[in-house]
């Protein structure tokens, strides 16, 4: 059995490969291996061992061997032997990926080995942007996805690494003022046999293999033949240049499960290795599965955080990674006994360790086993995916809407969208304040911001599961026809609640994550699950119509007002009472202009609230804006609050419109504004009020 973190000091040595005075030194982790060799292979014909060498078992279950035929470029496997229970899967005659590869090759669909690359890299003094949380605009995006599209790249570099740190998208995520783009997963990946078998892959990748090693495919061509080095490199490239922009890369990392699977699944690397050590297992070497994947990884192992943080350190520091958004992170915080722990050694090494401490560290704040919705119940260094948040938007601006025109009544008021607005206190209360919260309508998995307006029901046929696969539960509203339609009423009324989810995003308190393609219209046709789909249906659309070019116009105003105005993206909860340097003061109104009541959050009728909010900085100016939010589709006449003796604002944006204004316009302080159906205004206070 593994050793627990009481009774194990972890290796000080670095595993994988390293070198120094002319050898290449290896060393592996395995606790019930019996033995384990070094398999140096024909450069021509990886299939062929030239050469092996015996590791030695030494401290802390190292193993251990150095020899001059493991040096720069070559390319090698590794072979374990072990006892035969329930609980191992170790073969002999299997070649097995080096956990700690920093590259790793496809020869065929079941046959990979690795390659011993050099780490060098000029950087050219491009330092990491370091932007600070309230700062920050994450664009969720699939590294290949994102330009594959784009015919304004040459042929041979769309969808590549190199297509990323090309000046056009580089331009394009400075247009829409994005600070952060999140990659889906670029570790190496695998795709399940079951795909294979249908003639599909897994396009998303969150399958991994190898969590040191950069996925070769999304590598160009030419750099793809001149071995795995020029790939590291060109993503290093790629990375560079986002820097040097002032773009942060953030990574989305896989490591609760791997791609080998349960029970049935084939063995790459882990299980070959040391199967009850690295995976969590019951005594008659059952899975315990809280990923949905097959298997889960044993964080309750020492050695398995160790994995963990060497990989972090890596990512952070000799691929200048800037973040990571953690898949299914309640299972890397399961101890001994499969329970969530928000004081796990894992956790806590993240929080203390000197290089992954600077990242930003982002959980999805669940898994599927038991106990493992968690939102709000990670340490508060930790920013967490909110999908109460995702819920509560898309219900007040969809599924509500749906619901008064079935029945005449609206399910929810304007209460609990509120509390989302102001940061989701009530989910993540710890001392980041709303910076504690990653805010979304949509991510990679769900549908695309054009199709949650334009599908009651998912349509996912295509994925070969017959539309079983993905969630049922969308709160989407197709607004009257399911699909595309040529009438021009429903389609601008769905472009005006797009716009209208967008500004609820980046007027919220907390990290604002836009999914690629939403700033565009982005379709997938009603599918909520494309995860095997690599076609034009998943890509980001490069050839826009002219309604497409207007959201985007207007999601870029959207993240300049944003950033303009520290009141929309404040860092701390706010108060009622006073306004101080580090502390916003917030206020609710009704659409008379008086003050919430008790009533008015309680009824599930009431569908318009204002929130004036007060922002001192540290020279002393103020910003003040008045956000108003009406989710009904029909219009509303409100009052501009006349307690707070403002004497005029600036009409900063209006959802009715189509594309920002040309001029700011002004409206007295008191005055009525008329509010279209289902929409939302921002205004900005011309004239300072009164603080105190």
């Amino acid at each position: 059995m593994p050793k627990t973190f009481s009774d194990i000091q972890i290796n000080p040595h670095r595993l994988g490969v390293t070198f120094a005075k002319g050898k290449g030194t290896i060393r592996v982790y395995s606790e019930n291996a019996t033995a384990i060799q070094l398999c140096i292979l024909e450069d021509a014909n990886p299939r062929v061992v030239t050469k092996t060498v015996d590791l030695v078992k030494g401290d802390y279950d190292i193993w251990e061997a150095s020899t001059p035929a493991l040096k720069v470029g070559v390319k090698y496997a590794l072979k374990a032997d072990g006892p035969s229970s329930p609980r191992d899967s170790f073969n002999p005659s299997l070649l097995l990926i080096d956990p700690y590869a920093k590259a790793v090759e496809r020869l065929a669909a079941r046959e990979y080995y690795c390659v011993a690359i050099a780490e060098d890299f000029d950087w050219q003094g491009v330092e990491k942007p370091n932007i600070p949380l309230d700062e920050t605009i994450i664009y969720e995006a699939h590294s290949r996805g994102l330009t594959r599209g784009n015919t304004a790249l040459a042929d041979d570099i769309r969808g590549t690494y190199a297509a990323l740190g090309h000046p056009e998208t580089i331009q394009h995520l400075l247009k829409i003022g994005v600070t952060s783009v999140e990659l889906l997963p670029i570790q190496m990946f695998i795709s399940e046999p079951r795909l294979m078998n249908m003639g599909l892959f897994n396009y998303w990748g969150y399958n991994t293999i190898n969590f040191f090693s950069a996925h070769p495919r999304y590598a160009s061509p030419t750099v793809r033949e001149k071995g795995p080095e020029h790939i590291v490199n060109e993503l290093k490239t790629a990375i560079r240049e986002l820097h040097r922009a002032g773009i942060e890369v953030i990574l989305d990392v896989v490591y609760n499960h791997t791609a080998e699977g349960g029970g049935g699944g084939l063995t790459y690397s882990y299980k070959g290795l040391d199967n009850s050590s690295y995976y969590r297992l019951d005594e008659k070497g059952w899975y315990q599965d809280t990923t949905g994947c097959g298997n889960s990884l044993n964080f309750a192992n020492p050695h398995v955080v160790d994995l963990t943080m060497d990989s972090l350190r890596y990512w952070t520091e000799v691929m200048q990674i800037d973040g990571f958004r953690f898949d299914l992170a309640a299972t890397l915080a399961r101890d001994e006994h499969n329970t969530f722990n928000p004081n796990h050694p894992l956790l806590n090494a993240m929080q203390s360790d000197p290089i992954v401490s600077q990242a930003k560290l982002i959980m999805e704040p669940w898994d599927v086993g038991l106990g493992g919705w968690q939102t709000g119940n990670f340490p508060d260094r930790f920013s967490e995916w909110n999908d109460r948040y995702r819920d509560s938007v898309r219900k007040f601006w969809l599924s509500d809407i749906g619901n008064a025109r079935n029945s005449g009544k609206y399910w929810n008021g304007v209460a609990d969208l509120a509390t989302r607005l102001a940061g989701s206190g009530d989910i993540v209360p710890g001392s980041q304040g709303p910076l504690g919260t990653v805010n979304f309508v949509t991510a990679h998995d769900g549908f695309t911001l054009k199709d949650l307006v334009s599908y009651n029901v998912k349509h996912n046929q295509i994925n070969g599961e017959s539309n079983r696969d993905g969630t049922s539960n969308n709160y989407s509203f197709n607004f009257g026809v399911e699909g595309d339609t040529p009438d021009p009423g429903i389609r601008a009324t769905r472009r005006k609640t797009a716009r209208n989810m967008l500004a609820t995003l980046l007027f919220s308190a907390g990290i604002p994550m836009v999914t690629a393609g939403d700033e565009r219209g982005k379709t997938q046709l009603g599918n909520n699950n494309a995860y095997c789909q690599d076609s034009n249906l998943s890509w980001v659309n490069w050839d826009l119509t002219r309604s497409q070019q207007d959201l985007e116009t207007t999601f870029g105003y959207l993240t300049k007002l944003r950033k303009e105005n520290p009141t929309l993206r404040p860092n701390n909860f706010g108060s009622f009472e006073k306004i101080e340097v580090g502390l916003d003061r917030i206020r609710w109104f009704n659409s008379t202009g008086h003050m919430m009541t008790g009533d008015d959050w309680h009824n599930s009728e009431t569908r318009t609230v204002m929130r004036f909010s007060q922002n001192l900085s540290p020279n002393g100016s103020t910003n003040e804006t008045l956000l108003i939010i009406h989710g009904a589709e029909t219009e509303q006449t409100v009052k501009l609050p006349e307690e707070l003796e403002v004497a005029s604002y600036e009409l900063l944006w209006n959802s009715a419109w189509e594309l920002p204004p040309t001029e700011i316009g002004e409206l007295a302080g008191g005055s009525e504004l008329i509010m279209s159906g289902s929409s939302v205004v921002l205004l900005r206070v011309k004239a300072q009020s009164k603080t105190s």
